[in-house]
């Protein structure tokens, strides 16, 4: 996975738990597309200063995920209910039984509100 949607989903699962200026840069830096630059600029800052600050953020957000392993569960989760899916839409073509085909059209949509 690419480094910049990762830490982008990691900031959505832990960015709380950063202080806040780490929360606001990573948002900035990875969220908002804004350069190094730009974010020292508009909080009077050095370029270094909030390229340590994200770089401080950054190891905490992995440091998270190492320990507790949400994003790991949930990416795996929806590979599982994807492949399900794909199983679910085999048998409705695979069987013409109007109750069955019914039934696994429910359950397909239960499972696309998971994912």
């Amino acid at each position: 996975m690419e480094k910049k949607v990762e830490v982008s989903m990691l900031w959505q699962l832990y960015g709380k738990l950063l202080t806040e200026k780490q929360y606001e840069f990573i948002d900035d830096y990875y969220n908002n597309d804004l350069s190094l630059s730009e974010i020292a600029e508009n909080n009077e800052i050095t370029r270094q200063a909030v390229r340590d600050i994200i770089k401080k953020g950054e190891k905490k957000l992995f440091k998270y995920e190492e320990k507790l392993l949400f994003m790991k569960r949930t990416l795996n989760q929806e590979k599982k209910i994807e492949k399900v899916l794909l199983e679910l839409t085999k048998i409705q073509k695979d069987y013409s039984d109007k109750e069955i085909a019914n039934v696994l059209e429910n359950v397909k949509k239960e499972l696309n509100c998971l994912v």
